[in-house]
């Protein structure tokens, strides 16, 4: 058992955990519909399906988790992880979720859904007990969410943004954002909760002008040249849908007289944004505390598979600046080591 681990899994114990189930149900002390395992004694086998193993934000999940596999010897016997290439591969992880769920070996599935509406139709018929991280799924079947509240933490985004806005000169702030893959859940709830919060603070939300960059850094170029060639006076605020695509809008405007005082505002708060946010590349990210969300999903399922009370996770957020992107950088140390 790693020490620092055991520290960062100690602390995300104390995080809110609210008792209701996905499917709007109390969470029940008998494991819920956790199926013929509930109340054992541990050897757990669990299926885990990311939405893709290649990026910094799903290795930090899988790292929480792989975190409580080994502090839990004694109740894990495997923990399978999988994800596909990127977060537009829907149909390998389809693949994956359909082959995984014909085993009956697994006592439990973890999904982070890349199309909830997709995977709430192959769990449908499923007897074994299925909770979502990251992004939810709307079926009865999902026994909890485990994650951050997305819309919240979008909106606490646009706020601290707004200040900052303000703090940097401008008299007239407008907002744009650079989003990631049109109608996935979570791309629209963080698109949500920025424009709530953009409004809330009297900014303007330009929603015409939203980019879609299917999550992608090269596209976020694209789209920010766009953004550059229509508003050619600058604008106050460019948000996105994840660090990599603010980090890439950034980087493309840098330069340009009329954007020198833009605030970008990522989301994920990874290491790669916490180094641009210190040498000046990036203004600030809505982090999400993503190895919290690997780690409280596993202990989720096993208290389900144990017959203990389980429920939702809010694994809450934080918003990364100046001020505190050396602190996170030497978590990333510890998550990853």
């Amino acid at each position: 058992m790693k020490t620092k681990r055991l520290l960062a899994a100690l602390m995300a114990s104390a995080l809110m955990v609210s008792m209701a189930a996905c499917s709007s149900e109390p969470a029940a002390s008998d494991g819920g519909e956790g199926g013929e395992e509930a109340g054992g004694e541990g050897g757990y086998r669990i299926s885990m399906i990311l939405k893709t193993n290649s990026a910094e934000f799903w290795k930090v999940i899988q790292a929480g988790a792989e975190a409580y596999a080994e502090e839990h010897p004694d109740l894990i016997e495997e923990l399978s992880i999988k994800g596909p290439p990127s977060e537009t591969s829907y149909q390998e992880q389809i693949n994956t979720i359909k082959t995984d769920l014909s085993d009956d070996t697994y006592d439990g599935y973890l999904i982070a859904p890349l199309q909830s509406d997709s995977v709430a139709s192959l769990i449908a018929d499923t007897d074994k007990p299925v909770m979502a991280f990251d992004t939810n799924i709307d079926s009865d079947k999902c026994l909890a969410f485990i994650g951050t509240g997305n819309k919240e933490a979008a909106k606490q985004g646009a706020l601290a943004a707004v200040e900052a806005a303000k703090e940097a000169g401008w008299e007239e702030i407008k907002a744009i954002e650079i989003a990631g893959v049109q109608g996935d859940a979570t791309n629209t709830a963080r698109m949500e909760g920025y424009a709530e919060g953009f409004t809330e603070a009297g900014a303007e939300w330009l929603a015409d002008d939203v980019q879609y960059a299917d999550a992608t850094a090269t596209k976020a170029v694209d789209a920010m040249n766009g953004i550059m060639g229509r508003y050619p006076d600058g604008v106050a605020i460019i948000c996105s849908n994840n660090d990599d695509m603010a980090i890439a809008a950034a980087r493309t405007a840098a330069g340009n007289p009329a954007y020198e005082n833009t605030i970008f505002l990522g989301f994920d708060g990874q290491k790669s944004a916490c180094e641009a946010i210190l040498e000046g590349n990036l203004t600030m990210s809505a982090a999400q505390n993503n190895f919290d969300i690997g780690y409280k999903a596993v202990e989720n399922m096993v208290k389900c598979l144990q017959g203990e009370e389980y429920g939702d996770v809010d694994t809450g957020t934080s918003i990364i600046t100046k001020d505190n992107a050396q602190e996170r950088i030497d978590n990333f140390a510890e998550w990853l080591a």
